[in-house]
Order: structure tokens, then C-alpha cells, then sequence
């Protein structure tokens, strides 16, 4: 039976690491031609349509927040399998509903359901945690983020591509992926949760509130929970990155798209080749300290930056911030059961839906004020803000992580 196949295996990794970047496909893919529908479908009304799709925006961070922990509660109930496999079916069908959608509403009906299906991160990383021994969580995490880069890069890049020739065909194209994807998944993934390790679904668990109180329930978690959520809400600074680019260095579309495939490269390269052998070598709580230390450094240069070309020395620096979240996750594992690693990642995953829930309107508003004619002129206002955060986050870390988190722990 495929259910009782070996879990582990590198074709049922290499699964996961697609689902994830296919997740990534899901919020990325679209970013070049949802505002050509939303505009067609407007009238070309463009103040009405940046209304709308600011609606968009927060209703699909409201559907990541509420579903991922019901997601993870879900497999650390019926195991990860049935979750990953519906969460790509769903979001292959939804792709086909929106690429269908004749007008407004139902394109945000389609876009709500994408909020709900893509939240299958929290069960990825949870399968991730189930078949990896505790010092390997964080490499394995780190691949997570490898995919996640790829999918940022890709994304952006073929929607724009597949967009100048139907902007509808970008949906058409993900549908099919993500249904091939899962196709696949249901012949060759196997189960990673034994029947022996689930626990019982409680809807007091899956609520968002009552995922985040298992980071209360264990020593150092919330502390830990406090530096993936500075993490994430750092990482919504690039809300204003177009305007800033283009305001203070006079970017173009060209310019900007190049700058972002730069950050997804570097991060890419991080996550792929610098995590896993720095975190063998130091440990988990060292990497994340070092993460943290770079990715305040490189934002400060983004924020302090004069010209383009000082802006582009700092992404390699910023990059390095990349040991961050999978060290983090790594030591979060550590702290919790087998039959809770599902919990544990929806609330991660909440938290990061959170983040962005608020983390664009405060970016947003820095930026605004400290180019308004009244206030200081700080154009990089938001990316010195985004470095606090992240000093505030290092300041936790070095609280909560405890000296004792070795290689070999």
C-alpha cells in the first residue's frame, strides 16, 4: 500500500519541496495579472481598482491566518498526506475557477479559496519535522525556504511572461501544475505520522487563538514564536519596495524585477548550500543569533543606501538573514511532541498571516509619512524599521534560545 510506504525517502522530499514553491506559485504567479483583470473588469477605474485589490491582498492573508492551524490540527489528526494531496487538488481547481471567473466577485471568491488551499505550508513543514531527525530540521527547513526562493522568482516572472499573451493563461498553466502535482503525490508520497502518534482534532486547538496557546504550553516556544513573527513582519517591509525603488532611485519595472530576482537568488543560495552545513557546525541558536545580526545589517544598508548600486551590495548581506527562520523552526521542534509538530507549524503559520495582515499598512504608512513634505525625509524609513525589528527579535533570541541548543542536541 502506498500509505505504508517508508517515509522519507527523497522522491517524498522532493514532493514537499515542490508543493511548497507551487504554494509560493499561488500568491506570485498572479502579482503581473491580477490588476489587469481587476482593472478590465473595473473599467480601467485605477483608484477603485487599488482599492479592490488591497481587498484582495488582506482577504487572502485573513484565509492563511484562520486556516493553517485548522490545516495542521487536521494532520496531526489524519496525517499529512490526505491534507497535502486535498490542499493541491483544491488549489488546482481553484486556479481553474478564477481563470474562469467572468467578473469581480468571483475572482475574489477564487482568491479567497486560494488563501484557504495554499496553507498547506504548516503541513509541509510539519512533514518536514516527522522525517527528520532534530538536528536535521533545520537543513530540512532550510530546503523549505530554497523552494519557497524559487517559487518568489519564478512566479512574478512567468505570470508577466504567460500574461502578455492571455492574461488569464497564468491560471491556466498553475491549474495544471498543481494538479499534476498532485496526481504524482498520490503515487509515490507516503504517510510520515504513524496511526500511534496522532492526536485527536479539537476545533479549541485549530482556531488560530488556540493554536498560538501550544506556544504557551512549553518552555522558550512563545519566546521563540515571538522571533518568527518579528522575522515575518520584518519580511513585510518589500510591500513598498517597487515605490521605494522607484522614488529614490528611479527604478524601472526592469530594474525592480532584476533587483528581486537578486534577493530570491541569494536567498536561494543560503537556504540550499549555507544553512545546512553552518548550522551542523554551530548549532541552531548560533545560526539564528547570526541570521538575525545579518539580516538587521543588511536592511540598515537598504535603508541608509544612497544610490542603487550601495542598495545592491546589501543583498548578499540581507540574504545571510535566511539562517533565521529554519534555525528557529529548528529549536521550535525540538520543544513539542510528535503528535503536535502539525499545531506547531499552523501556528507558525498564523503568525506569518498575521504579519501580513498588518505589516503592509504599517510599511505602507512609514513610507508615506517620511516622504511627506511636512514630516523628516527619510525615504528608508520602513527598511530602518524592518532592521529594529529584527534587532528587537535578536535581542529575544538571545533570551529565549538556550545556550545548551548544540549541533548535536
Amino acid at each position: 500500500m502506498i500509505g505504508r510506504r517508508r517515509a522519507g525517502g527523497r522522491g517524498a522530499i522532493a514532493f514537499i519541496l515542490v508543493t511548497v514553491m507551487l504554494d509560493m506559485l499561488a500568491m506570485a504567479i498572479v502579482i503581473p495579472v491580477l490588476p489587469v483583470l481587476v482593472l478590465d473588469f473595473l473599467g480601467d477605474d485605477t483608484a477603485r481598482a487599488a482599492q479592490v485589490l488591497g481587498v484582495f491582498g488582506t482577504a487572502w492573508a485573513l484565509m492563511q491566518f484562520v486556516f493553517s492551524p485548522v490545516q495542521g490540527a487536521l494532520s496531526d489528526r489524519f496525517g499529512r498526506r490526505p491534507v497535502i494531496l486535498l490542499s493541491n487538488f483544491g488549489l488546482g481547481l481553484d486556479y481553474v475557477l478564477m481563470a474562469l471567473a467572468p467578473g469581480i466577485g468571483l475572482l475574489f471568491v477564487g482568491r479567497v479559496i486560494s488563501g484557504i488551499t495554499a496553507a498547506s505550508m504548516s503541513t509541509a513543514g510539519a512533514y518536514i519535522a516527522d522525517v527528520s531527525p532534530p538536528e536535521k530540521r533545520a537543513a530540512g527547513f532550510g530546503l523549505m525556504s530554497v523552494a519557497f526562493g524559487v517559487g518568489f522568482i519564478l512566479g512574478p516572472a512567468l505570470g508577466g511572461v504567460l500574461g502578455q499573451i492571455d492574461p488569464r493563461l497564468p491560471f491556466w498553466v498553475a491549474a495544471g501544475l498543481s494538479l499534476a502535482n498532485g496526481a504524482y503525490g498520490l503515487l509515490i508520497l507516503p504517510e510520515s505520522l504513524p496511526t500511534e502518534r496522532r492526536s485527536a482534532f479539537s476545533w479549541r486547538r485549530a482556531n488560530p487563538l488556540g493554536a498560538l496557546r501550544l506556544l504557551r504550553a512549553h518552555p522558550g516556544l512563545l519566546g521563540l514564536a515571538s522571533v518568527n513573527f518579528l522575522y515575518f513582519l520584518a519580511h513585510q517591509v518589500f510591500a513598498v519596495f517597487v515605490l521605494y525603488g522607484n522614488y529614490r532611485y528611479g527604478w524601472n519595472e526592469r530594474m525592480v524585477g532584476l533587483t528581486l530576482a537578486g534577493v530570491g537568488a541569494c536567498s536561494a543560495v543560503v537556504g540550499g548550500l549555507v544553512v545546512r552545513p553552518v548550522v551542523r557546525r554551530f548549532g541552531e541558536r548560533r545560526s539564528l543569533i547570526t541570521g538575525l545580526v545579518f539580516g538587521a545589517a543588511g536592511f540598515a544598508i537598504f535603508g541608509l543606501a544612497p544610490t542603487g548600486w550601495v542598495f545592491w551590495i546589501g543583498i548578499p548581506i540581507m540574504a545571510l538573514w535566511g539562517l533565521t527562520s529554519p534555525a528557529a523552526q529548528g529549536l521550535m521542534t525540538r520543544r513539542v511532541s510528535p503528535s503536535e509538530q502539525g499545531q506547531l507549524q499552523g501556528a507558525n503559520s498564523s503568525l506569518m498571516g498575521l504579519a501580513g495582515l498588518i505589516g503592509p499598512l504599517v510599511f505602507t504608512n512609514i513610507f508615506a509619512h517620511f516622504i511627506a513634505p511636512s514630516a523628516w525625509h527619510v525615504p528608508g524609513a520602513p527598511f530602518l524599521l524592518a532592521a529594529a525589528l529584527l534587532a528587537l527579535a535578536l535581542l529575544v533570541a538571545v533570551a529565549v534560545a538556550r545556550p545548551t541548543d548544540s549541533p548535536r542536541n
